[in-house]
């Protein structure tokens, strides 16, 4: 048998243990519940509870409780520290970054362009019209780093061994690109071949792998940024289950209550207003559903459109390849500065034309969906387009190239600029006369017309369109970048006044949070694969111009690639960077089992997406099906107590004379509290009462 004072000790010992983990108020708390005198509770609260038994060796080790529980959570707590040293400096580590992350994307959103710009498009016109709008600003993004890398590897080196152009400067050289500019560092065939070193002692810089690798690292950064992009807006709209809810809640219940500025509150309130309308207006048009007749004469007109829509493209592509073909010997003969020209002309016209003409098959199609309409317009322009490129690059790579000419490439270059050149003044020019003169014939001449929309699809594709040559002609003129990021800048300002001035909104409302995705897709393939295509066939197949560019003297563009390769498998502490090229980069298989991982991927993504399309639908039918459920169960309640009613008519009136009794007798004890908290006020104000 154990004695009291063991049992005791026992006792105080477990007591310290549940009282250590806790914080001083709770071991207050929990130490005033203890069965204890109110003696050894004020000794407590000063810290000075002792254990005093009859044994005088215990008497002398009498302790505090509270200094107990402090010994030991001290010991605990040092304990803990050092176990979790490692631990408290990643997680410091990680808030660390977290606020910095924050904090650079708080400067980067402030400093980002035309951001209130933005909001205010958005609000006006909606999101179908805001996306192109900032696919500009992506495409302006590429532009600034393509253009960041070809001048700092290709164009500084190049400046320090130039030579000083002995050509006179006229003025139609911004029109035509020839002449001054042709002894530049604009075109491929200025650039020197040379080993460039300043000083014997000096650091050599291969000119010809500096342009091979910053042109290849441009393209294989935009590839990437592609693939990413692509995967982040597919992610973000297709597969978050959000989107499919129509996200009326976050609209309706979530109000930014930072922006108190009374613009902004307006632009807000203008923004989540059309955002509610085009979700409310893309149900609507979910739930439409058309007759036999109707779908057999929509499937007919859309058929009709199709088949004069590609004859047209059939049309303007063989014209420009005849013309492509006539070209060469049309410059042979003629010797005015502006019969250049003629080609880019040619090609802008259709460019400009053509995809008018699709939009007014608008007006015979009708798709209930504004979303499908854009669509198919970016099938029918990207089609048209992309053929015209794919010829030009036809006649470049097999006419030019071919054809003896002296520095093909730089002539490349500047076909390449004309068409750039060309294609951006039938924008302006469309932008502040043709839409000008639209406006006024729909507000003054035919009143019925009024106003127009914004042409989502035809204004996007001039932008894939100019985007395509950019990257074509990068081996060519590596000052395309920069040119078209002027370009790009000023078109949005003329495309941001002409529309405020002369378009209205949307007259159908409708969502284009997926929109960013098919405009990259689109600049993906076919735009970007082709431009890799062609790219690939003159490097790997054209033979170099004896006389100009970094690679002359050269059978083949690789062959610089292929002496440095030989160069580096002669150096022992180089050879990982030959087996990499060589099993890597200039394997076929790899690339293939890489393609292969891609459409894995792509297509698992996919599946998901449809997996959960499947499960939201079931869920809206559950709810639905529940929702049903309940009414049919209150319907028979109602009927119930109808029934109940009517076979006992008596009880109606016991159950109203329950009710009045019980509001009687809540009355009466309402009466006797208040009688008694009157008594108890005048007793408190007289004692003596």
């Amino acid at each position: 048998m154990l004695s009291d004072d063991h049992v005791n000790e026992i006792i105080i010992q477990k007591l310290i243990a549940s009282l250590i983990p806790m914080t001083s108020r709770d071991r207050i708390k929990a130490i005033r519940n203890q069965p204890r005198t109110m003696e050894e509770k004020r000794n407590l609260s000063r810290g000075g509870l002792t254990i005093t038994t009859e044994d005088e060796g215990r008497a002398k080790a009498h302790l505090t409780w509270w200094k107990i529980v402090d010994k030991e959570k001290s010991k605990q707590t040092h304990r803990i520290l050092q176990l979790n040293c490692c631990i408290q400096c990643l997680n410091s580590i990680s808030r660390a970054y977290r606020r910095s992350k924050n904090s650079l994307s708080e400067i980067l959103n402030s400093i980002s362009l035309w951001q209130k710009t933005l909001k205010i498009i958005g609000g006006k016109f909606g999101t179908s019209v805001l996306s192109y709008f900032n696919f500009l600003r992506w495409l302006l993004k590429f532009n600034i780093f393509s253009f960041i890398l070809n001048f700092s590897f290709i164009i500084i080196p190049q400046f320090t061994v130039a030579k000083k152009n002995t050509l006179q400067f006229t003025g139609l050289e911004f029109f035509t690109g020839v002449g001054y500019f042709r002894d530049t560092v604009m075109y491929y065939g200025f650039y020197t071949n040379s080993t460039i070193q300043h000083g014997n002692s000096g650091a050599s810089y291969n000119m010809q792998l500096a342009y091979i690798f910053t042109i290849g690292a441009c393209l294989t950064t935009c590839f990437f940024s592609l693939l990413f992009s692509m995967a982040k807006y597919f992610r973000n709209n297709f597969i978050n289950p959000h989107i499919y809810s129509g996200g009326i809640t976050k609209l309706i219940f979530c109000w930014d209550f930072t922006v108190t500025h009374e613009k902004a509150v307006k632009l807000k309130q203008k923004n989540l207003s059309t955002e509610i309308r085009e979700n409310l207006s893309e149900l609507r048009q979910e739930n439409s559903k058309l007759t036999f007749n109707q779908l057999l004469t929509r499937f007919s007109a859309y058929m009709v459109a199709w088949v004069v829509s590609t004859g047209v493209a059939i049309a303007c592509c063989a014209a420009v390849y005849y013309l492509a073909e006539y070209n060469l010997e049309f410059l042979k003969t003629h010797s005015n500065p502006g019969a250049v020209l003629l080609l880019p002309f040619v090609v802008s016209c259709i460019n400009l034309a053509v995809p008018c003409i699709y939009s007014m098959f608008r007006l015979v199609e009708r798709y209930e969906m504004p979303r499908h309409e854009v669509y198919v317009l970016l099938i029918r322009n990207i089609f048209l387009k992309i053929s015209i490129i794919g010829i030009l690059c036809y006649y470049w790579l097999n006419t030019v190239a071919l054809s003896g000419e002296e520095c093909w490439e730089t002539l490349i270059g500047q076909d390449i600029y004309r068409l750039l050149l060309m294609d951006f003044v039938f924008s302006l020019v469309n932008s502040f006369l043709g839409e000008f003169l639209r406006r006024i014939i729909g507000m003054q001449l035919i009143t019925s017309l009024g106003l127009q929309e914004f042409d989502i699809a035809r204004n996007v594709l001039e932008l894939i369109y100019a985007q395509t040559l950019v990257w074509i002609g990068i081996f060519f003129c590596p000052l395309l970048p920069f040119i078209q990021m002027i370009m790009l800048f000023i078109m949005f300002y003329s495309k941001n006044i002409s529309l405020m001035m002369n378009f209205q909104p949307p007259s159908k409302a409708w969502r284009a949070s997926q929109m960013m995705t098919f405009f990259i897709f689109l600049l993906f393939f076919p735009s970007f694969t082709g431009v890799l295509c062609t790219l690939a066939i003159t490097i790997w197949r054209l033979k170099p111009s004896a006389d100009c560019g970094p690679f002359r003297g050269l059978p083949l563009f690789i062959h610089s690639i292929y002496s440095w390769i030989d160069t580096l498998s002669t150096r022992p502490g180089y050879l990982w960077v030959v087996w990499i090229y060589r099993n890597l980069i200039g394997s076929v298989h790899f690339f293939f089992i890489l393609t292969l991982i891609v459409l894995i991927i792509t297509y698992l993504y996919w599946q998901i997406t449809e997996g959960r399309k499947i499960m939201i639908r079931l869920l809206h039918e559950q709810i639905i099906n529940e929702g049903k459920d309940k009414m049919f169960l209150i319907e028979k309640l109602i009927k119930l107590q109808d029934m109940e009613k009517k076979a006992n008519p008596s009880s109606l009136v016991l159950e109203r004379r329950e009710v009045e009794q019980q509001g009687f007798l809540h009355l009466g004890e309402h009466d006797g509290s208040l009688d008694l908290r009157s008594r108890r006020s005048v007793q408190e104000g007289n004692p003596r009462a």
